[in-house]
């Protein structure tokens, strides 16, 4: 093979993986020697980068997510003067239409990120979410298209945008990490979920105090007419169009990062180009620089050497028709099925504690009051439980472990929706918003944090996406079945003038089984903590070479000069 033209470049996070490895001619050889070091890389500064730039498409999935029931409320006033709420089926439907979308975004973006690249799919499913965000603000009804059909097919776009980010930001996050504190950096990305929907408060917030003189000119929703009807109007638009926002602003990184080092090793089998990406990566730019003739020789030889199964169908459903890689899809499916279907659930008792903590909606006395206390109840719910719960996770996830936060999880969710089940007609206000809040917390320092974790790390690179995309649909079809099938139980027995939701109870007590089958699918899945992608995979052939193998060895001796600690690493089998 012809010698490869050396490149300069390297910090203290990163070395220059390129020049560090260029004699080695194996290319098993390179990729264990690189991915080592990748897996051994102290927290830098781009390992920060990585987290904003992935987190900021969290962050604007769940404002978007989350404005859902405030929008429906505001569309409600506009498009139903006289009556002030838009019709159930409308809601419903407006509401389960992102989700929908979700489903084939997570599906379609998780397979083409492992057939096409990484790469080539991050930042195209932002541009959908923009795209969709811009259009749902500016939509308007028509004597021949009502409003409702034009924000259901904008929200399905959406969701398919939105989709197409949970496998993508994981698991470039997840391979792009240093081992050590790989569960911080893909807790962190997730918890910008938590911040999303605190920013989609806020706005809320700020919109209905710069409009308080024009909401305050009608006394209730229905006729909340002429100049607050137009109020209402701009209000809405401004919620949703904002989302668009941290979008645009995240768009240019996520277009210029580079492909991760794994799959353009496992998948592409570039090895030249693999190391070179990552040295781009951490100084900003799109991709490295690449001697091409070598680069040509060296994939030639790296798809007749590389031990890496290479990515097929055929091979899919081999890798997956044995029972252990079976039960572990099927482990972090059900997980976060089951985990959706209580979470999006818990929504049905927000009237009741906004009313338990003071800001209910019933005693106001015009239309501004209303959406005021509305705003700062969803605000107050949010601090409250939501937002600690994530950061906890980032916390302890990899020092406690992902199998352990999220069997506690599903437990005490278990018994908390137990209590609040059977216990519902003899809870005060107060002990309601307490387990409330209890039930948020333990959702995301849980199994809501740890089903989107765990996926991200526990299959091969060249299935990786697929099988997050897999798991990730399961949790969005559980949280249809939540919201559009068990959820429409609780006014089950209904009767004019009197209790609005009188099987709400036996709603909760439903929740509390799913809990327990939580508890019995997360016994599937496997413990991830410190361990490498490449081990977890069970591809562990680098860090499992035993001292005094020849082999061992010859690679010692082969990259002299790279420093005592890879020495260690290669000699030793040690991973991490």
């Amino acid at each position: 093979m012809a010698e490869a033209r050396a490149t300069s470049g390297g910090n203290a996070a990163y070395k220059n993986f390129h020049n560090q490895f260029l004699h080695v001619k194996d290319p098993n050889e390179r990729r264990r020697l690189a991915l080592a070091e990748v897996d051994r890389a102290p927290f830098g500064w781009y390992h920060v980068r990585a987290v904003v730039v992935a987190g900021v498409g969290f962050f604007t999935d769940s404002y978007d997510i989350f404005t859902a029931s405030l929008l429906t409320t505001m569309l409600g006033i506009v498009y139903y003067p006289g009556v002030g709420i838009m019709p159930t089926s409308s809601d419903t439907a407006i509401k389960l239409a992102t989700s929908a979308g979700t489903v084939v975004g997570q599906l379609g973006f998780g397979a083409l990120a492992d057939i096409v690249g990484r790469k080539r799919m991050y930042g195209l499913e932002l541009i959908i979410i923009i795209f969709a965000t811009l259009g749902q603000a500016l939509s308007s009804s028509s004597p021949s298209i009502d409003i409702i059909g034009i924000i259901i097919f904008w929200r399905v776009l959406m969701g398919v945008g939105i989709g197409g980010d949970y496998p993508l930001s994981s698991i470039i996050t997840s391979e792009f990490a240093t081992t050590k504190w790989r569960g911080a950096m893909m807790g962190a990305v997730f918890a910008m979920q938590g911040l999303g929907q605190l920013c989609a408060a806020f706005v809320m917030l700020f919109v209905t105090l710069g409009f308080k003189e024009s909401l305050e000119s009608s006394t209730k929703l229905a006729n909340c007419t002429g100049v607050c009807g137009l109020a209402v109007d701009k209000m809405w638009r401004t919620l949703i169009g904002f989302g668009a926002v941290p979008g645009c602003i995240a768009l240019y990184y996520r277009l210029t990062i580079p492909e991760t080092p794994r799959y353009t090793f496992d998948v592409a089998r570039d090895v030249e180009k693999a190391g070179n990406d990552v040295e781009a990566y951490m100084s900003g730019k799109a991709e490295g620089t690449t001697d091409e003739l070598a680069r040509v020789q060296a994939q030639r030889e790296a798809n007749e050497k590389m031990t890496v199964q290479k990515a097929s169908w055929g091979d899919f459903f081999r890798h997956y028709s044995k029972p252990k890689n079976g039960m572990l899809l099927a482990g972090t499916a059900l997980s976060w099925c089951f985990l959706d279907i209580a979470f999006y659930g818990l929504s049905l008792n927000n009237a009741t504690i906004l009313s338990a903590i003071g800001y209910s909606t019933a005693g106001a006395h015009n239309t501004y009051q209303i959406l005021y206390n509305t705003a700062v109840g969803n605000l107050i719910i949010v601090l409250a439980g939501a937002v600690p719960g994530y950061w906890v996770t980032v916390a302890t996830v990899d020092t406690l472990g992902r199998k352990p936060i999220q069997f506690m999880g599903f437990a005490i969710l278990t018994i908390l929706f137990i209590v609040m089940g059977f216990a519902y007609n003899n809870l005060s206000s107060n002990g309601l918003l307490a387990i409330y809040v209890l039930a948020q917390f333990f959702f995301n320092f849980g199994p809501n944090s740890t089903t989107f974790i765990v996926p991200g790390e526990c299959f091969p690179t060249r299935y990786r996406s697929t099988s997050h995309g897999i798991s990730a649909a399961s949790g969005k079809i559980g949280s249809i079945i939540g919201q559009g099938a068990i959820a429409p139980l609780r006014t089950r027995g209904a009767v004019p003038g009197g209790n609005a939701n009188p099987w709400l109870n036996h709603v909760l007590e439903i929740f509390a089984l799913f809990m327990l089958l939580g508890v019995g699918s997360t016994c599937l899945i496997k413990e991830t903590k410190r361990k490498t992608l490449e081990e977890l995979a069970g591809d562990d052939d680098y860090a499992a070479t035993a001292p005094g193998d020849p082999l061992a060895i010859g690679v010692v001796e082969e990259t002299k000069g790279s420093g005592e600690d890879l020495k260690k690493v290669v000699g030793s089998g040690e991973s991490t």
